[in-house]
């Protein structure tokens, strides 16, 4: 399988081919927005550093740091720090895996699974780290005759190995810190999650905490690496391609996404996704 080195490129491969890619990267790309697509997403960090916001939670990322995050969350890397950062990020179809899936083990699970308190993350020790290593290699390095189902056979085993994890975890009740180290602007995540589906401008938000506009965008920004209405617009998008996976409407999506009218809605949706809210509620179905 070919390896790419731009985490965009390998996105574009995996949703195009639906199918699965992998990206080994070191030097940054430009800094994506807060932002969605329409594939699973593993980020396994080897030198940490850096802070990942998945919708209302943060996390501190250190080496050894696995992020399962799936097609509706709104995701943001945030740079802590300037150094080298590598990473092995695997993007994966969600359709793809699940064919891949049996009635007795469904390889979503990690995925679909949110019920604790650090959903998205696992932390692997040196022994789970080198065996993730090894499945990624194995499927980088499949080649000739049989190399299809080389890369599939070591993707089965590699999720399989993930979700035992995962479950382990989720068992074990594990409670993960997920401040921004800002105790205000935790407050004002936790109130705009609350209130997605009310007026959430600026001004609507200085006035409920008590603060300047310009003092909460600034504070906003140095805590979460992005600004308040791309993230707010962020999470009503990817409560908005859930609500139309489940088959509600135009309309009614549009309205529980806190979005005024639907013009804006429109514009909103197409930029983050690509194309309608009708298109793809009718691809969904």
């Amino acid at each position: 399988m070919r390896e790419f080195s731009s985490c965009k490129q390998s996105i574009n491969s995996c949703i195009s081919q639906k199918y699965f890619s992998i990206a080994h990267l070191y030097n940054e790309e430009k800094t994506m927005d807060m932002h969605i697509h329409d594939c699973y997403e593993i980020y396994y960090s080897i030198s940490g550093g850096k802070q990942f916001l998945i919708d209302n939670r943060f996390y501190d990322i250190i080496p050894g740091d696995i992020f399962l995050i799936n097609q509706y969350e709104s995701h943001y890397l945030a740079q802590i720090d300037k150094e080298v950062h590598e990473r092995i990020v695997l993007s994966i179809f969600p359709d793809y895996l699940l064919n891949l899936s049996s009635e007795k083990t469904d390889l979503n699970n990690c995925f679909k699974h949110r019920e604790s308190s650090a959903a998205h993350k696992l932390h692997l020790d040196p022994e789970a780290q080198r065996r993730f290593m090894y499945f990624i290699h194995k499927i980088l390095d499949s080649g000739g005759f049989g190399s299809d189902l080389t890369e599939q056979a070591a993707l089965i085993e590699l999720m399989v190995f993930l979700n035992k994890i995962y479950n382990k975890n989720c068992n074990n009740q594990h409670t993960e810190n997920q401040s921004t180290h800002n105790a205000q602007v935790d407050d004002i995540l936790t109130y705009i999650n609350q209130n997605i589906q009310n007026d959430l401008t600026i001004e609507t938000l200085s006035n409920h905490f008590y603060i300047s506009g310009s003092y909460l965008c600034r504070i906003f920004k140095a805590a979460t690496g992005t600004t308040i209405n791309k993230y707010v617009t962020a999470r009503r998008i990817t409560i908005a391609k859930s609500l139309l996976n489940e088959g509600r409407s135009v309309t009614e999506t549009c309205e529980k996404c806190g979005f005024n009218d639907y013009s804006n809605f429109l514009k909103a949706f197409i930029k983050a996704v690509g194309i309608s809210p009708k298109k793809y509620a009718q691809f969904n179905r």
